[in-house]
């Protein structure tokens, strides 16, 4: 019995992409789908009383310096293209909603793919109605489709319930995958996880 993997991302944490850019091939050694669920990750911190890390560790300066290093050797271990966004931090509330709107649609990994390139890759200033509409469109996206979709309230409304449902399962930041009940935050985690995933098949 396949088993499956719930990946709970937010567009605008670059960890978040460093795990997409990985996880499929460790689901596939194992036989695994992916569900993926779209957050906001601003509401998830709000509600967690949590912060981002160059915030929380801002007097810091060393642990910021070496989350840098551990980010490098990550990208360097599996070869990931990678660009820190000069936009950085992205508002990804419209991002998210078209996220939400693409669930279950042939295209939905598509569009995954385009914005996270976008973002982590491209260095586009993925805040601005234009770019976003430039790079959905240049993916062979339904750009016009997608960014009414954003402003649609029962598309708010399931962005909305699922940042909910994050929370009252114990998320704390993005990227968060589970296994089952079983809990794995961080890009760090995709190594335990793995073993779970070893040791149920």
């Amino acid at each position: 019995m396949s088993q499956e993997i719930e990946l709970l991302y937010d567009f605008g944490s670059p960890n978040a992409y460093l795990v997409e850019a990985v996880l499929p091939g460790i689901a596939a050694r194992h036989g695994a789908t992916i569900k993926r669920v779209p957050v906001l990750l601003g509401g998830i911190f709000k509600s967690m009383k949590n912060q981002p890390p160059m915030q929380r560790f801002a007097e810091v300066p060393a642990k910021i310096d070496y989350m840098r290093v551990e980010m490098d050797r990550f990208i360097a271990k599996h070869q990931v293209p990678f660009q820190w966004n000069p936009h950085f931090p992205v508002l990804t509330t419209p991002l998210m909603r078209g996220a939400v709107f693409a669930q279950g649609k042939d295209w939905e990994a598509e569009y995954v793919a385009a914005v996270y390139k976008a973002c982590w890759v491209d260095g586009l200033n993925m805040t601005d109605p234009e770019v976003i509409a430039a790079a959905l469109e240049g993916a062979g996206l339904p750009a016009g489709e997608i960014l009414a979709a954003a402003q649609d309230p029962e598309v708010k409304a399931g962005l909305f319930a699922t940042t909910g449902a994050a929370v009252e399962r114990g998320v704390f930041g993005i990227p968060t995958m589970f296994l089952g009940d079983e809990m794995f935050f961080g890009k760090d985690a995709l190594y335990p996880l793995e073993d779970a995933l070893a040791a149920r098949s």
